[in-house]
């Protein structure tokens, strides 16, 4: 199930805030809870992925305090990964956090659009879900990341980002040779 965080105030047209419903929160943020779901399931299965994942899209403030809390890191991330235990895993995967702010901000700097940017932040977090790790596993998930981006028709992804590996050509998705 993927979920707005609860408090979902936008700006007006007049430059004041305004409460709004679940319904017209996805609306203003131009995404569909279905179409993410459906991609979310798209690459559980391509993946791998057994289980449930419930996501919370939310503010980097949200993000920033979880990732204090649960890693020590006093810092906004895009995306946060949490596994279930194994003994429930084949029921429930695990939860995803993914900062709408954050992903709005990459989106823009890579040229693409927030949806795009919200599925590539998925498909790191279901990996993530799997147990890889990118910082510890010597280009394992990068190489996973790189092929199931390619698979999924996804823009360059955030280890092909922060290694420099990205190649784009005439807006098709990326795909990385290793």
């Amino acid at each position: 199930m993927i979920t707005l965080e609860p408090r979902r105030e936008f700006a007006t047209k007049d430059g004041k805030r305004a409460v709004v419903s679940d319904a017209t929160a996805w609306k203003t943020l131009g995404l569909s809870r279905a179409g993410l779901t459906r991609y979310l399931r798209a690459a559980q299965k391509a993946a791998g992925l057994q289980g449930e994942v419930d996501v919370l899209l939310a503010g980097d403030r949200t993000l920033r305090r979880l990732n204090r809390e649960f890693r020590g890191k006093d810092k906004a991330t895009d995306v946060l990964s949490f596994p279930s235990p194994a003994e429930v895993a084949g029921e429930h995967a695990g939860d995803l956090a993914i900062s709408i702010e954050t992903a709005r901000r990459q989106a823009r700097e890579h040229g693409h659009t927030l949806r795009d940017e919200l599925r590539i932040l998925l498909l790191h977090g279901v990996l993530h879900l799997l147990g890889m790790d990118h910082e510890t596993d010597g280009g394992t998930m990068a190489l996973r990341e790189s092929r199931l981006r390619a698979r999924l028709r996804l823009p360059d992804g955030l280890i092909a980002r922060a290694s420099g590996a990205t190649t784009k050509a005439k807006g098709r998705p990326s795909r990385v040779r290793t």
